[in-house]
């Protein structure tokens, strides 16, 4: 039998030391293709870490017998092919799925106790995309209940906890998905974002997470979509988007599952250069208190590695992120068309009689909080509404100004991963990442090493709409100036 043992080296897999679980997809796939390393060897290897890590609760359910079905199959392909660049570029390389995105046979509840037992029939079209591109799913991962809030639990499958320390989140919604990617369990993973939750669990998962433009990934079948209920064909707060360990995957994986029309218009990140492009740095962040001083510095260095790139550092003054929070749950509640506690409902297998409020038969804290915070933001007076949506404009055009054809640097939470319960009642934590699905910006969440916990550090790089080959290339310098995904247990530099 073939040794799996092998290096990853950003571009190429070779025998000589590393592991399987540390590899990029695409250098799985090209391994795979080339006979190099069977599908049963890296299928395998991946499972055997999330079953190793079940202590994580990243799995909701799993199909790890089907998916060794489908790696043997995948092996007859390769043994079968006349020549390697005739298989599809993922065939035979794992991947999860966040349980609100269908899977075609796997629950598929987003965490709703009303939901209880209820398969997806069909796959969503990014699923299908990229089991027609050769990935192979392995599992359907946790996430919050309806998908609301910075913490992972629902009253299905419990609680998910953060690979680098188990008291510590993973976050939400896509918590699973950061959990599985950032324990190694596979290469990449598909979640959704309508208020960071790409984003901040790949942040306190130490791994990469991109949160296309709106509209190049079909979005309208997770659970819960707005547009599902809105009536209308996209929204611009919702988007599906990946999960990697490794910065080279995000390009590939975001052309496999945007829509085909779109992927014509994406530019190559490796041909981006950053001679002159703005560097913007905010003054003010969207948090009521300061930075961490660890992940200040993390953004500082991040900026310094893209001004060696060619770029040009910018600190620019924006009061306006102070209200992000404020701005998005206002216009959330407008594109959803309807409120939480509706949703709530809308999404349930069987009408509800309506005798008890929805908060009071939600299960989790923080969805109680949401339904009850989305009733007070629906109280609001419309023509404060208004100054509070005008503001909003107003902040997204300063942003506009200042980017330009450039990027902006700002973390998606003020410190790294809290402890279980810390996000309770604190809405405005997420306003650094949901500030960015108000302006509809494609953002890409970017590891920075550990702080002196041991705990991940990261950055998201925003940049104007359409401008995903940007914030990849972007992803790809930081990669390679500060080390990109380190392994839970691994060493790495420590920023200062």
């Amino acid at each position: 039998m073939r040794s799996s043992r092998g290096r990853w080296d950003g571009a190429e897999w070779s025998h000589d030391g590393g592991a399987v679980t540390e590899a990029s997809a695409t250098a799985l796939g090209r391994a795979i293709r080339s006979g190099t390393l069977t599908s049963r060897q890296v299928v395998g290897e991946h499972i055997d870490i999330l079953r190793r890590r079940s202590d994580l609760g990243a799995v909701a359910e799993d199909r790890f017998d089907e998916a060794l079905a489908e790696a043997d199959a995948a092996d007859r392909m390769v043994s079968d092919a006349a020549a390697p660049e005739s298989l599809p570029p993922l065939l035979g390389v794992p991947f999860t799925v966040k349980e609100s995105i269908p899977v075609a046979g796997m629950p598929h509840t987003g965490g709703l106790a009303s939901r209880r037992g209820l398969r997806a029939a069909d796959d969503a079209v990014a699923v299908q995309r990229l089991r027609a591109a050769g990935a192979i799913v392995v599992a359907v991962t946790n996430t919050a209940e309806l998908c609301l809030g910075i913490e992972s639990y629902n009253p299905l499958y419990g609680r998910t906890r953060n690979p680098y320390d188990t008291s510590r989140v993973a976050g939400g919604s896509s918590g699973g998905e950061g959990a599985a990617v950032g324990a190694g369990g596979v290469p990449f993973g598909v979640g959704a974002d309508t208020g960071g939750s790409i984003r901040i669990p790949a942040f306190f998962c130490g791994v990469f997470g991109h949160k296309p433009t709106p509209g190049l990934v079909p979005s309208a079948e997770q659970i819960p979509s707005l547009t599902r209920h809105a009536g209308t064909a996209s929204d611009p707060m919702e988007t599906i988007g990946p999960l990697a360990r490794r910065a080279e995957d995000l390009m590939p994986l975001l052309r496999i599952i945007a829509d085909p029309d779109a992927v014509e218009a994406i530019p190559d990140p490796h041909a981006v250069k950053f001679d002159g492009r703005p560097i913007v740095v905010p003054d003010h962040s969207t948090y009521l208190r300061p930075i961490a001083a660890e992940l200040s510095a993390a953004r500082d260095r991040a900026a310094r590695v893209l001004a060696d790139a060619g770029g040009v550092v910018q600190h620019v003054s924006l009061p306006g992120l102070r209200r992000a929070a404020q701005f998005y749950l206002i216009e959330l509640r407008k594109h959803a068309g309807t409120s939480v506690a509706d949703l709530f409902d809308l999404f349930a297998e069987s009408p509800y009689d309506g005798r008890l409020p929805a908060w009071t038969r939600a299960h989790s804290l923080q969805l109680k909080l949401a339904i009850i915070g989305d009733r007070i933001a629906g109280a609001v007076p419309a023509a404060v509404q208004r100054r509070i949506a005008a503001a909003g404009r107003e902040l997204a055009a300063e942003i506009e100004a200042a980017m330009g054809d450039g990027v902006l640097l700002h973390p998606p939470f003020p410190r790294t991963a809290p402890r279980h319960s810390g996000t309770l009642a604190r809405p405005w934590l997420f306003g650094g990442a949901s500030v960015f699905n108000l302006l509809a910006l494609p953002v890409t969440e970017v590891p920075l090493g550990l702080d002196r916990r041991g705990l991940p550090l990261g950055i998201q790089v925003a940049a104007a709409a359409g401008n995903d080959h940007l914030t990849i290339a972007a992803a790809l310098h930081l990669e390679r100036g500060v080390g990109g995904w380190v392994p839970p247990g691994g060493r790495a530099p420590i920023v200062r």
